[in-house]
C-alpha cells in the first residue's frame, strides 16, 4: 500500500517568508531623534492668532551666521522647510497691512541689519524656494547680540492687546521681528455685529414656540422684544403667524404686511417667502385663517 505524504514545499516557502520577514524587521530604521526637530509656537494679540511652524538646528560647535548662514544671503528661517508665520486676522508688518493667512518667512541675515520678508510660498524647502517676486512685505531689522542660543527658538515677548514681538533666536543673535494688530477696530466690529445680530434669540424662541405647539402668548412677547430691538421681516412674519394663529387676523394681515415692507430686496425673503406671505396676508384680511 502506498502512503501519500505532504509536500514539502508549502512549510520550506513559510520559513523563508519567516526569514525574510525577521531581516526587515531588524533593518528597519528606528525612530531616532530629528537633527532639527520641528517646532511650533503660537500667541494670541488682542483677537488675533499667531502661529509659528518651524524646524530647530542646533549650534553643535560650529560657527552659524557669516559661515554655516551665509550673510547676504536668502535663508528659510531654520532647517528642512521654510518657516512659515500663520495669522488669523489682518495685521501690520512694518508699516504694511497683510491680510489673514499662512506666509513664509524668509530672512537674508547680515552684520548690521537683516531683511526679514514675508512670502507668499508657504511649501518651499530649503533657501532655494525664495523668490522676491513672491514677497507680500519686507522690512529691516537690527540684531541684538546675546549668550549662545543652542537651538534655533521663536519667541513672542512684549505682548499686549495691540502688538507683539516675534523673536527669533539662534547662537549670539537674537532677531526681534514686530508684529501689530488694529485691536480697537476688530473689537467695535465685533460690538457692532453683536448689536445688529441681537434681534436674533428672541425670534428664534418665538419662531420654535410657534412651530412646536408652544405657549403662542410668550412666543408673542418674544416677538415683541425681538421687534424692539429690531425690526425685520423675519420677526414681524413669525409675530404675523403668531397673531393668526391666535386667531387675531386683523392684526396678523397688518404685521405680514410690515413683514412685506422690511423684506423687499431681501435674497430670501424674495426668493422664498414672498409668495407666501402675500398670499397669508390676503387670506387674513378676508377672514380666513
Amino acid at each position: 500500500m502506498r502512503f501519500m505524504t505532504r509536500s514539502p514545499l508549502p512549510f520550506v516557502f513559510a520559513l523563508c517568508l519567516a526569514a525574510v520577514g525577521g531581516t526587515a524587521a531588524a533593518q528597519a530604521a528606528p525612530e531616532l531623534p530629528a537633527p532639527s526637530p520641528k517646532a511650533r509656537v503660537e500667541q494670541r494679540v488682542g483677537l488675533t492668532d499667531f502661529v509659528v511652524d518651524y524646524s530647530s538646528p542646533g549650534v553643535k560647535g560650529r560657527a552659524v551666521f557669516g559661515k554655516l548662514v551665509p550673510y547676504d544671503k536668502p535663508w528659510r528661517t531654520g532647517a528642512n522647510a521654510a518657516t512659515t508665520l500663520k495669522a488669523s486676522r489682518e495685521f501690520t508688518f512694518g508699516d504694511k497691512k497683510v491680510p489673514a493667512g499662512t506666509y513664509g518667512l524668509y530672512t537674508v541675515p547680515s552684520k548690521a541689519a537683516w531683511t526679514v520678508a514675508l512670502s507668499s510660498q508657504t511649501d518651499a524647502w530649503g533657501n532655494d524656494g525664495f523668490d522676491a517676486k513672491n514677497d507680500v512685505a519686507r522690512i529691516t531689522v537690527k540684531p541684538v547680540a546675546i549668550k549662545n542660543r543652542e537651538r534655533l527658538t521663536f519667541i513672542f515677548s512684549a505682548t499686549t492687546d495691540d502688538a507683539t514681538r516675534l523673536e527669533l533666536e539662534w547662537s549670539t543673535v537674537r532677531l526681534p521681528i514686530p508684529l501689530s494688530v488694529d485691536t480697537k477696530t476688530q473689537a467695535m466690529a465685533n460690538i457692532d455685529k453683536a448689536v445688529d445680530e441681537a434681534w436674533r434669540p428672541q425670534f428664534a424662541s418665538a419662531r420654535y414656540l410657534l412651530e412646536s405647539g408652544g405657549d403662542l402668548d410668550k412666543a408673542l412677547k418674544l416677538a415683541d422684544a425681538s421687534i424692539a430691538v429690531k425690526p425685520v421681516w423675519w420677526n414681524n412674519w413669525v409675530r404675523a403667524q403668531i397673531l393668526a394663529k391666535k386667531s387675531q387676523l386683523p392684526e396678523a394681515a397688518a404685521a405680514g404686511e410690515k413683514a412685506q415692507q422690511l423684506g423687499t430686496g431681501d435674497r430670501v425673503y424674495e426668493g422664498f417667502f414672498k409668495a407666501d406671505i402675500a398670499k397669508a396676508v390676503g387670506n387674513w384680511k378676508s377672514g380666513k385663517k
